[in-house]
């Protein structure tokens, strides 16, 4: 009897334990697994919402682009005379303070044209000084030739009542009828005379030398030849570097306005930016700003946008779209961007030109209502 109880125990253990160990059927593996993929699904679809949600939410407050240049003053150096360069007084890359001669012109042909003015200005003096004296003795004549007009019109009138009452003989009459007559087209003459030397003097004979047309047109003759004298000397516009000095060589013919060689600023650079409009909702004058330049990874530059363009590049063109045509698509533009640069002492040196990368802090945050 115990036998058959110990017997019907341990076969019930080993049913159950069968049980516990047996594999389950594939459909319920199956199920399971499907449970899985599901769950795995909807967390990652939620991950990736609340991610994204997130990623938005930081954005919007940068506004970067890689179209962008760095850029300074750079000047064509030249000046409006012609001339042969007689001196060249700077090197290449050397580096020039404003003001500093760059060039000089033969100087013999301005030189001349100086003195040829002065003596002109001096001759113009004498003559108007001339003129006001003959004026002057114009007008002395004019008064002797009236005093002369009135004799004859006196002894005219004294014969024309003698000779009605037969006193004096009829020659005599016509003798000083005639007189008068000479006598007064030599008056009007004489006034003629006068006027013509007065408009000589400008219509003004009591005014000195120095205001009369004449001689301020010989002034400006000489204030032209000593400004053309100056301008044979070239200065730097400002602080730079020269650059291309050997496009000009000592005895070439420079023609006025041609340029000589080149003159960049490299100490008030900028970059200028061609971001997408869509990208300056928020971009205000005044904001800071950092630029990278492709010659020197890693170093940062900061600054401020120094100005937002009031027009697209499109608006300059040659060519500018028309909208009204049928076939019109809508691109989106570029508007250029300044930013001005704080450089520093341990800055690398910059060259306008060269590429560079700008990113403007707006300080603009997003929100969840700007979603809806």
């Amino acid at each position: 009897m115990v036998e058959t109880v110990t017997a019907d125990a341990s076969a019930d253990v080993a049913r159950s334990h069968d049980t516990t160990t047996r594999p389950a059927s594939p459909i319920a593996r199956q199920a399971f697994r499907l449970k899985q993929r599901y769950a795995l699904f909807i967390l990652g679809a939620i991950v990736l919402i609340v991610g994204s949600i997130a990623y938005w939410l930081s954005g919007g407050r940068y506004v970067e682009t890689d179209d962008a240049y760095v850029e300074g003053n750079v000047l064509g150096a030249s000046t409006d005379v012609s001339g042969l360069v007689d001196q060249i007084l700077v090197h290449e890359g050397e580096h020039v303070a404003k003001g500093q001669e760059l060039f000089r012109l033969e100087p013999t042909r301005f030189q001349l044209a100086v003195d040829q003015a002065k003596a002109n200005l001096g001759q113009t003096a004498l003559q108007l000084r001339s003129l006001q004296a003959d004026y002057v003795t114009t007008l002395h004549q004019v008064v002797a030739q009236q005093a002369i007009v009135d004799a004859d019109r006196v002894t005219f009138d004294r014969d024309a009542a003698l000779v009605a009452r037969n006193a004096v003989a009829r020659q005599q009459y016509d003798d000083a009828k005639y007189k008068l007559a000479a006598d007064e087209a030599a008056l009007a003459a004489s006034n003629a005379t006068a006027a013509a030397a007065l408009a000589r003097l400008g219509g003004k004979a009591e005014l000195p030398v120095e205001q009369m047309p004449a001689y301020r047109l010989a002034a400006a003759q000489l204030g032209q030849a000593e400004r053309d004298l100056r301008h044979s000397v070239v200065h730097a516009a400002f602080d730079g570097v020269v650059t291309n000095v050997n496009k000009l060589q000592p005895g070439q013919f420079l023609a006025a306005g041609t340029m000589a060689f080149g003159l960049v600023d490299t100490v008030h650079m900028w970059i200028a930016a061609e971001p997408k409009e869509t990208a300056l909702t928020y971009v205000r004058p005044g904001e800071p700003a950092m630029a990278t330049v492709d010659a020197y990874p890693g170093h940062v530059w900061h600054g401020e946008v120094q100005s937002v363009a009031p027009a697209t590049d499109q608006q300059f063109s040659v060519l500018p779209a028309e909208n009204s045509s049928g076939n019109w698509v809508k691109v989106v533009q570029r508007v250029p961007l300044r930013v001005e640069i704080k450089s520093g002492p341990g800055d690398p040196p910059l060259s306008a030109g060269m590429s560079a990368e700008i990113s403007v802090d707006t300080g603009h945050r997003r929100s969840l209502a700007d979603l809806f």
